[in-house]
């Protein structure tokens, strides 16, 4: 993500001020800071429920996730490019870093569940690099749950910037990003060596498990 790009969605999170996304032609997509900053709520918990064993959030953002799974007993972590976020998660008594999935993490290829939730398979728009990306991450037979796109068929590339819809203007550099909905995941877990062996929706959201 170019510099810059983060320091919207980073003071967002510290007022707990709406933020949405902006494409280059005009759409505004809502980004869900309310839930994302509260504990998990009951679709949440469909999630954790299909955890097993050490788990790795990618894009863990203020934490529920790792919080939720701290609290049942679980080994969890969180990375996240955005300090902000990694602070919010650590002060909540979770245990998160600063960190590029892209980059080396800890526990490489022992982690037994990642999760990639809140539209993060979209990261740096190569929803391909991704998956490919966290099969080295993955234990063998370990689990990557991913929640997809509302709309099971979308899968498209979008450059996007952050947008204050109380001001109603954007702000920051340009970014890329990508919208995968539950067939184009399928095709792109197929490709990169992943068996489908779930999906499951719940209060509107979309979900899939991958083995590895």
């Amino acid at each position: 993500m170019r510099a810059g790009a983060l320091d919207a969605y980073q003071d967002s999170l510290s007022r707990a001020q709406p933020l949405s996304i902006r494409t280059a032609d005009g759409r505004t997509i809502g980004l869900n800071l309310q839930r994302w900053l509260a504990p998990v709520d009951s679709v949440d918990q469909t999630v954790l429920d299909r955890c097993v064993g050490p788990t790795l959030d990618v894009g863990c953002g203020p934490g529920r996730f790792v919080m939720g799974l701290a609290a049942a007993g679980h080994i969890a972590l969180g990375v996240d490019i955005a300090e902000a976020a990694v602070d919010l998660t650590t002060r909540g008594g979770a245990a998160a870093l600063l960190r590029n999935v892209f980059d080396r993490v800890p526990g490489e290829g022992r982690w037994t569940t990642v999760l990639l939730m809140d539209g993060n398979v979209g990261i740096d728009a190569d929803p391909a690099r991704l998956l490919r990306r966290l099969r080295g991450v993955l234990s063998p037979g370990g689990r990557l749950l991913i929640e997809t796109d509302e709309d099971v068929a979308v899968d498209d590339r979008i450059t996007v910037r952050f947008w204050w819809p109380d001001a109603r203007r954007a702000v920051g550099p340009e970014f890329h990003w990508a919208l995968v909905g539950r067939d184009a995941l399928e095709a792109y877990a197929t490709s990169a060596g992943y068996t489908c062996s779930e999906t499951w929706s719940s209060g509107g959201r979309s979900f899939t498990c991958l083995l590895r």
